[in-house]
């Protein structure tokens, strides 16, 4: 298979500022998980270029930006999404060398969705209705009173890894659209669509500091200056559940409004009266899809006894069977996105085993030859014989593993789905119709797939409960999230 050749190979990664491309006074690398070599380096930026880019955001704010017409900014938000489908190949080879992502989930995943974000935020925001209604005050006087939608201000962005472009533009689309401007700050593991975007951003006509793309590895870094930044008006962040709880002491002072997707430890629950061959299927696929490296998938499997040893033993042939390699081959699963990554996620094997797992498939590091000796891979794991107090089976692995238990009854099963310090998503698995709407409903997640997983409507609530996060994203939430009504009272 011909490999689309990586768009900064060569060079370096700049930051993104008042509509200029500036280097940053310091370098690191950006690695290919794949096999370890350097992709390019990326410069970071420092407090200075920290402050300018949040100091060109306020001032587009008071620019053409915030004078522009709702309908023009909706205009130039679907430019945005035909420069991502112009660029596609570019995006496609960006994002599969940053994360090391099977090709074909890049392709039919990742940069369509970053293009149908913008595209679908602009079309919701171009459509949003002014709500006005009349009413009578207590003395008899008439008032009329609508409220208008006003944007946060300045946004703080920070997108995690596993998604770059995805969830970067599932961020910066509809906070565009309501009319703020951004500073966004990608990972550092995957800076390289967010770079592509600044490009687009640029090319689509979208005025200088609007968007704002920063640079940055580290504590004491600009991830960590953006969100304390004085003038950063909210901050929305995907990522772990510790990092955000350090976000939201820094949101805490200035009393600002936050959105949070944070960790998940996800349960699925498979009935006995399943469709068996769905559920497996399913299953595989929320185990073990982007290398077990999605926010919403599953590593807890609850399933009921009469069916159990018959699912591990197929779910483990086909953790077994699944092709481990070079994304650009067609290998089904790639390499975690780092080697602290592998080795947190191999450091959570030798745990497992030591607190008294099973190994069914997997549980160990795959010998790779070649260039790809070099890579973070590690083999899907399927294992079962651990007791609901073990580490590896409350704590989040993020990996391509799930530990596997059996339950008796419904509401057995109800009560380990519950049992988590996390509620991001869950699935449930039955034939039983009134089963699937009443176990469904007591389950502690943002979002409970029934008979599927990853189906989603961008016009839904997304995130999650406990320290899965704080607030909604999606269609009017996110509209909600990133505009401010204000109430307009007139007295006739």
């Amino acid at each position: 298979m011909n490999r689309h050749p990586y768009p900064f190979a060569g060079g370096a990664l700049r930051n993104f500022i008042d509509g200029r491309f500036v280097e940053g006074p310091t370098r690191f690398p950006n690695l290919d998980p794949v096999t370890g070599a350097k992709l390019a380096d990326v410069t970071a930026a420092d407090r200075a270029m920290v402050d300018q880019a949040v100091t060109a955001a306020r001032a587009a704010l008071k620019g053409d930006w915030g004078r522009m017409a709702q309908a023009e900014r909706c205009r130039l938000l679907v430019r945005v999404a035909e420069g991502i489908e112009a660029r596609f190949d570019d995006f496609v080879a960006a994002e599969v060398a940053d994360t090391g992502k099977p090709l074909a989930h890049a392709r039919a995943v990742d940069i369509p969705r970053g293009a149908a974000n913008f595209r679908s935020f602009a079309a919701l925001a171009e459509a949003r209705a002014m709500p006005s209604f009349q009413t009578r005050t207590a003395d008899g006087r008439t008032a009329i009173n609508y409220s208008i939608p006003r944007p946060l201000g300045v946004v703080a962005v920070i997108s995690p890894w596993n998604l770059p472009l995805l969830l970067m533009s599932w961020k910066v689309a509809p906070a565009l659209a309501c009319g703020n401007a951004i500073v966004a700050k990608p990972s550092e593991e995957t800076p390289s669509t967010a770079t592509l975007l600044a490009e687009v951003i640029e090319a689509a006509g979208i005025p200088p500091g609007v968007f704002n793309l920063i640079h940055g590895a580290g504590a004491n870094a600009p991830g960590e200056w953006l969100v304390s930044h004085p003038d950063v008006d909210a901050i929305t962040f995907t990522g772990e559940s510790s990092t955000g709880s350090t976000i939201m002491r820094a949101a805490a002072a200035g009393v600002k409004p936050i959105s949070f997707e944070l960790g998940g430890k996800n349960p699925a629950l498979i009935f006995a009266d399943c469709d068996f061959e769905a559920a497996l299927a399913g299953t595989v696929r929320s185990v073990f899809s982007n290398c077990g490296q999605v926010c919403l998938c599953t590593e807890r499997v609850y399933v009921e006894r009469p069916i159990f040893d018959r699912f591990v033993a197929a779910l483990a042939e086909k953790a077994r069977a699944l092709s481990i390699g070079d994304p650009w081959s067609g290998a089904a699963i790639g390499p975690v996105i780092s080697a602290q990554q592998r080795d947190k996620v191999l450091g959570y094997y030798r745990l497992a085993a030591e607190e008294g797992a099973h190994f069914h498939a997997g549980g160990d590091a795959p010998a790779m030859e070649g260039a790809l000796a070099g890579g973070y891979f590690v083999a899907p794991t399927v294992m079962t014989g651990l007791p609901e107090t073990a580490r590896a089976v409350r704590e989040e692995i993020f990996g391509p593993v799930c530990h596997v238990a059996p339950f008796d009854s419904e509401e057995q099963a109800i009560g380990y789905a519950n049992d988590s310090a996390y509620g991001l998503a869950a699935a449930v698995w039955t034939r039983d119709v009134s089963r699937a709407h009443r176990v469904a409903g007591q389950i502690e997640a943002g979002i409970v797939w029934v008979n599927d997983w990853f189906l989603r409507d961008l016009r839904t609530p997304f995130g999650g409960v406990k320290l899965s996060g704080i607030g909604r994203e999606g269609g009017e939430h996110s509209l909600n999230f990133y505009s401010e009504p204000t109430n307009i009272c007139v007295s006739f």
